[in-house]
């Protein structure tokens, strides 16, 4: 990608560095396209690609959480398990009668205390994230199906706006969110003290300390936005489903969020990480899915697909480390 950019610069042509950067994954995600174009019809039309946009939204949220999390040098697979939490939540909140508008904010409360919590498990009992976080899913995912008792439950008409709503009558207000949410991040990420002060600690957590870094305190704050974060994914899923059901409530999701933001080109030893290629991730993933359904494909091949385009990125992760 390197000598691409140089060869464009000494022709007057300055190629974006986002562009460069993620080449790889626009490249796959341009083959995959092209390919299930040619042998469906449905692929280019407008409802399948709102569908995609649609079914890709949670996923976007959290891995924007776990983006910001990640070039800290952290990583939390309880995402996918508070998500289960909150959709569940939410839905009884309304059953017991609260308003819309009430249960969202108690959720999205909860999620963050959830975050909170490993994120306290963490920092001030130096527990490893990996076992912290990996304790956190297993004990939440049981919570999830208590919460609902193993089964369905309705919310009728409620949360309408945000599961079948539209902006302009045509953009889902599920991927208005997503796109609010990855933007925001982006932002934090790019243009504010918290968002270098992710990356420093990601770099190297001992220099930051030693500069003047709050490491503990900001470790807590990207805990606990992951676990809002993932609250407001639970919220996003209960809406578009019009259900808390066992079988749909973001349980094991968390692979799929890990494997988008690895995709995407954030080093899974922190210090460098971008929510461009987060989005690009996400949505190279969300292709794949829709493709091999398309084609009719044997659906537990997505599980075979989702674990090769990881270990691929992994180790273009590795390399990429290597030459910098």
């Amino acid at each position: 990608m390197t000598a691409i950019s140089t060869s464009w610069r000494r022709v007057g042509l300055a190629a974006p560095t986002w562009l460069v950067r993620h080449a790889g994954v626009l490249a796959v995600l341009l083959l995959i396209g092209l390919f299930t174009t040619a042998r469906s019809d449905v692929f280019l039309t407008g409802p399948n690609l709102l569908n995609v946009s649609q079914q890709i939204a949670v996923v976007a949220v959290l891995a924007a959480g776990l983006t910001l999390l990640m070039t800290a040098g952290g990583i939390d697979f309880s995402l996918g398990a508070i998500a289960a939490v909150a959709h569940g939540v939410t839905a009884q909140l309304i059953v017991a009668g609260l308003s819309d508008g009430l249960a969202v904010v108690l959720v999205l409360a909860m999620g963050a205390v959830i975050g909170l919590a490993n994120g306290a498990m963490i920092t001030l009992f130096n527990v490893t994230p990996f076992v912290a976080t990996l304790a956190s899913s297993t004990a939440l995912g049981g919570t999830a199906l208590l919460i609902i008792d193993g089964q369905s439950v309705s919310i009728g008409d409620h949360l309408l706006m945000i599961g079948f709503g539209e902006v302009l009558g045509v953009i889902p207000v599920l991927v208005v969110i997503a796109t609010a949410v990855c933007a925001a991040v982006g932002a934090l990420m790019r243009w504010t003290a918290f968002g270098r002060n992710a990356f420093a600690i990601g770099g190297n957590e001992s220099a930051a300390r030693l500069s003047g870094i709050p490491v503990v305190r900001t470790k807590l704050l990207l805990y606990t936005l992951g676990g809002l974060l993932a609250a407001l994914g639970g919220v996003m899923l209960v809406a578009r489903l019009g259900a808390a059901s066992p079988g749909a409530g973001g349980l094991h999701l968390e692979l799929t969020v890990v494997a988008a933001v690895v995709i995407g080109g954030t080093a899974l030893h922190g210090g460098s990480g971008t929510m461009v290629g987060t989005v690009l991730g996400v949505l190279l993933l969300g292709v794949v899915a829709n493709s091999l359904n398309l084609l009719q494909i044997n659906p537990y091949y997505q599980d075979v697909a989702l674990g090769a385009v990881l270990a691929v990125a992994a180790i273009a992760n590795h390399l990429r480390a290597r030459r910098t």
